[in-house]
């Protein structure tokens, strides 16, 4: 690894314009951070990307970096890029157990922080270092959101999590889980028990529903229900799977692991939302992709499409009379997520869109006085270094009030 991570750091250009930094959403400090490798200064250049990105190493392993960092690099204009995420994954990884982190002395003002996810785990480090008490409350039994309960641990090993949990304790966040604010506590509670404000991270975690017939059935899973915990479903040998973005090749992938002999993902359209590495491995690993399939029906036999035809841009320009009966013993839907409504229907004035995503002001205030949000609660699903640049956009507000 380490003559790879050399190599890598050699081909840097180091140029004055890094287009790969302005193709990162947080806008990593790339060339520097090579430069300081280099220059075998390795604990300063892991200091500077948690300063950063202080999930800079889970970033470095499930970034799309093909459409940000590296897919900027002007070396991969006519040839390879950089591999940047390797170059990161070994500077975060080597100096994260052992970083010191610097914070301000304690202010004495507690926050709460709704959520462990991406949103919630960076808006705690960054409020913490800022000198503010903070508790997280998760309404599931670990830490990590989706990165928990919605990325496989072949894609996202779960240690990684263990040891930001391990980090937030010694900055001295509390953490409650199996605490769902909403149920038995609430919002108001938060403000009487002398919170000062809270910031929302809850994620989005009620799947889409395709609006079809037969979503009821038995043989039929939402995608990020099944990867919470695959081991509980017996999805038998052939899988249909209603989706192509990054949710529907982890469901691909998982259930070929977990047993399933023939795994096939259908999409209305041939423009597959995952990046394309995550397409390949799905391809490697077995799974297939059809294209132009409208979904009318499923039933017990699996899902009822309609075959559309596409033109060169992969828009449907047609559709054929016959309509096909797909075999499957189980049908998993993948086709995104959105909010959950216990908090907002529990929280009066909390306002929401038409879509049910919070609505925030530029600096990510709610409609509540002291009640914040960043994330795919604000935004939809997007992937963790949006979710990070948002909530140290948001911390950022809030410490300046």
């Amino acid at each position: 690894m380490a003559s790879h991570v050399i190599d890598e750091i050699n081909r840097c250009l180091q140029c004055a314009k890094p287009a790969c930094r302005q193709g990162c959403p947080i806008h990593t400090p790339i060339p520097e951070m090579i430069r300081l490798l280099k220059e075998h200064r390795l604990n300063e250049a892991g200091e500077m990307l948690f300063d950063n990105n202080p999930l800079s190493l889970i970033c470095s392993v499930i970034c799309n970096h093909e459409r940000q960092c590296e897919g900027n690099c002007v070396l991969g204009r006519k040839g390879n890029a950089v591999q940047i995420s390797t170059i990161e994954h070994y500077i975060s990884d080597t100096c994260l157990d052992n970083m010191q982190i610097k914070c301000l002395p304690d202010n004495g003002i507690a926050v709460a922080v709704i959520g462990s996810g991406a949103a919630g785990l960076a808006g705690a480090i960054q409020l913490a270092r800022l000198g503010y008490r903070v508790t997280i409350f998760d309404s599931k039994d670990r830490i990590g959101g989706v990165m928990q309960y919605g990325i496989p641990e072949f894609r996202l090993p779960k240690s990684i999590l263990e040891r930001f949990k391990d980090k937030l304790l010694e900055l001295g966040v509390r953490i409650r889980l199996n605490t769902t604010i909403g149920n038995a506590l609430r919002i108001d509670n938060l403000f009487r028990d002398d919170y000062r404000a809270v910031f929302i991270g809850t994620g989005v975690w009620r799947p889409r529903t395709l609006g079809v017939k037969g979503e009821s059935r038995g043989n039929v899973l939402f995608g990020i229900d099944y990867l919470a915990n695959p081991r509980q479903h017996n999805l038998g040998q052939t899988v249909a799977i209603i989706g192509l973005g990054d949710t529907a090749m982890d469901v691909a992938r998982t259930s070929l692991r977990h047993g399933a002999q023939h795994v096939t993902l259908y999409g209305r359209t041939n423009r597959i939302g995952a990046s394309t590495e995550q397409m390949n491995y799905t391809q490697l690993d077995g799974a297939e992709f059809e294209f132009g399939k409208q979904i009318l029906e499923i039933n017990e036999q699996g899902p009822l499409f309609r075959q559309l035809i596409l033109d060169e841009n992969g828009n449907a320009c047609g559709e054929l009379p016959e309509l096909l009966q797909v075999q499957a013993d189980s049908v998993i839907i993948a086709v995104s997520q959105g909010p959950r409504r216990r908090l907002v229907d529990t929280t009066k004035g909390l306002e929401i869109d038409e879509k049910g995503f919070l609505v925030v002001d530029e600096n990510g205030q709610t409609s509540l006085p002291m009640v914040y949000a960043a994330g795919d609660v604000v935004t939809g699903p997007r992937n963790v270094v949006q979710a990070v640049a948002g909530a140290k956009r948001v911390v950022a507000a809030m410490h300046q009030k």
